[in-house]
């Protein structure tokens, strides 16, 4: 891994709400804004971002954490703005803590963990669970 970000980086990543991230389960849709779900999947993208960043050739990031805390609902078109913030690096995992904004209004906030590990340990261990 190269460690060439700074802690208080910030990347950010710009996502609009399709109806596809509605709140809906197998019993069907709960309502028509984005789901927590859907908003975690672009919470670890925009972590993500600095594992792309860091990660050698040979290597790969795997999620260790999410945690949502959904403030308020994001209508279908609403264009959203994800920022990742790297608080801390500890040996392989990165931490970021999210701010997710439509316009000025907070939608979510968070935090993500990524760990970086060789492509071949990640390899052994997907492995090892088949057995």
């Amino acid at each position: 891994m190269v460690n060439s970000v700074g802690l208080g980086a910030i990347r950010t990543h710009q996502y609009k709400v399709k109806a596809t991230d509605a709140a809906a389960f197998n019993a069907g849709e709960v309502h028509q804004v984005m789901s927590t779900f859907a908003l975690g999947r672009e919470m670890e993208w925009s972590s993500r971002l600095f594992a792309l960043e860091m990660k050698e050739a040979d290597e790969e990031g795997i999620g260790t954490m999410l945690e949502i805390q959904h403030q308020a609902p994001a209508l279908f078109n609403t264009e959203l703005n994800f920022e990742a913030k790297l608080v801390a690096v500890q040996k392989n995992e990165l931490i970021c803590e999210i701010r997710v904004l439509a316009g000025e209004r907070l939608i979510a906030t968070g935090r993500t963990g990524q760990k970086i590990l060789k492509k071949d340990k990640l390899n052994q261990i997907f492995i090892s669970l088949e057995r």
